[in-house]
């Protein structure tokens, strides 16, 4: 089970894709080459994992490393969102294109969805912004959306204040 890394009571929240092997075999979220992208991610902000909440989108790797179904989203997705009301972030980032067509409304793929602000409810009548941007795996693959990236953090940033 990959539950959660970070500061509990940070302000922001990440939530990730679902686990890879990396990730099962350590037990934590975003390890890896993923995870040393994502940290100097964070670094470029002035940010490191203390000061942040990371959660993966569900809690484990599923068989075989296959996307997972309809049905398991939607039987996991109301555990998330508890998890994002206990940890009572004061805003979200979403990493990756499942991830944000999981938790945002409808409106294409991540390069559409990415660096808009959503104000979201978690369940808990209480609107989180939240801001979708491209997972450190996607960004490794293809460097030249980097800036994309770097501009959703810069807005994180202000945001973040």
């Amino acid at each position: 089970m990959i539950f959660a890394d970070g500061n509990p009571g940070a302000k922001l929240m990440v939530i990730g894709d679902v686990p890879g092997r990396d990730e099962d075999r350590v037990g934590l979220p975003l390890v890896g080459a993923d995870g040393q992208l994502f940290d100097r991610m964070l670094a470029s902000i002035g940010l490191s994992r203390a000061d942040i909440y990371l959660a993966p989108l569900i809690p484990w790797r599923p068989p075989g490393n296959r996307t997972p179904t309809t049905e398991e989203m939607a039987l996991l997705l109301p555990f998330l969102y508890r998890h994002v009301q206990l940890a009572a972030p004061q805003m979200l980032l979403l990493l990756g294109g499942v991830t944000a067509k999981t938790i945002l409304p409808p409106g294409g793929g991540i390069l559409k969805l990415r660096g808009h602000w959503h104000d979201i409810d978690y369940g808990d009548a209480a609107t989180r912004p939240t801001l979708a941007t491209l997972h450190p795996a996607y960004l490794i693959r293809s460097p030249a959306q980097k800036r994309l990236a770097f501009a959703d953090l810069v807005a994180l940033a202000g945001k973040l204040g």
